[in-house]
């Protein structure tokens, strides 16, 4: 069984992820094969942890339930941004602060490799493929900054996101990795290069390079047995103090979606942040039209 989802197969969604869940419950994920590296991902155990009921609700409802999430006590001094948005439907299913400017983390990847994809349509890098895989699957940060420098530096990344119609006043990039504090980008930002992507002749490439939940890369040990298993492609981000998630979400009802999830809280567990993050994405995942 392939647990990836390609964005272009959007026939009969909801039988498919419903099929998966029952077949996850009780077997191992196989094996992903993707290409880039000639050879498939290597098969990851389920844990113990019981499958939780598929129980959809009505979009009206995402926001209340988003809302009890980060409005928790423990989160009153977090500084959060988040868009949630199908790719499909010009409707935001959900945002709070989206024009903030955060502290992104590794999410500053997904500026790098966009901007190095629009790049490479024009003068072709060597082993390129692999090169996406590492630093967005696995967050190799050295690769990272080396793909920056590759490609021609911040005045190249700024050019190529700007192609894909990303304000330069929505990010401030320093490295090519998210390792500097200093780099900022606001939600907003990030799903409207997640869009532009999505729709990209590089599409595939971009997607595939994604981390996928509960298989492989740094997404590997999220969302076992749960209906976001495999069925989420995103790149994850972690500092002190900060987490975030971006990527495209399969959902039922409306397809893909577009997000990201961006907090900043010095002192807070990491753990806490991640786990907050994790809820917010599958309470995504159970949205439904209801109409």
């Amino acid at each position: 069984m392939n647990s990836t989802i390609s964005p272009m197969q959007k026939s009969d969604q909801t039988a498919r992820i419903r099929t998966s869940q029952v077949i996850k419950a009780t077997a191992i994920i196989a094996s992903l094969s993707l290409g880039f590296w000639n050879r498939p991902e290597a098969a990851i155990a389920q844990t113990n942890q019981s499958l939780a009921p598929i129980t959809s609700f009505c979009s009206s409802d995402l926001a209340s339930r988003i809302d009890r999430i980060i409005q928790q006590p423990r989160f009153r001094t977090a500084r959060w941004g988040i868009v949630i948005k199908p790719i499909e439907k010009s409707t935001i299913l959900y945002q709070r602060n989206p024009n903030l400017s955060l502290i992104p983390a590794s999410n500053v990847k997904l500026l790098t490799t966009a901007a190095a994809l629009q790049i490479a349509d024009r003068n072709p890098l060597a082993n390129f493929q692999n090169w996406l895989t590492v630093v967005n699957r696995y967050s190799d940060n050295d690769r990272a900054d080396a793909l920056r420098r590759r490609i021609g530096g911040q005045t190249a990344i700024r050019s190529a996101l700007a192609g894909l119609g990303i304000d330069a006043s929505s990010y401030a990039q320093v490295d090519g990795s998210g390792l500097s504090r200093s780099n900022r980008v606001t939600p907003s930002a990030l799903v409207t290069l997640l869009e532009a992507m999505f729709t990209a002749p590089q599409n595939e490439l971009f997607y595939r390079s994604l981390a996928v939940a509960g298989v492989n890369g740094t997404l590997r040990n999220r969302f076992r047995n749960t209906l976001v298993q495999g069925n989420l492609h995103g790149k994850t981000g972690t500092l002190r103090g900060v987490r975030a998630l971006s990527g495209y979400l399969e959902n039922p009802s409306y397809g893909t979606i577009a997000f990201s999830i961006v907090v900043n809280q010095p002192g807070q567990s990491g753990t806490a942040l991640a786990s907050a993050i994790d809820q917010i994405v599958l309470q995504t995942a159970q949205v439904d039209r209801c109409s």
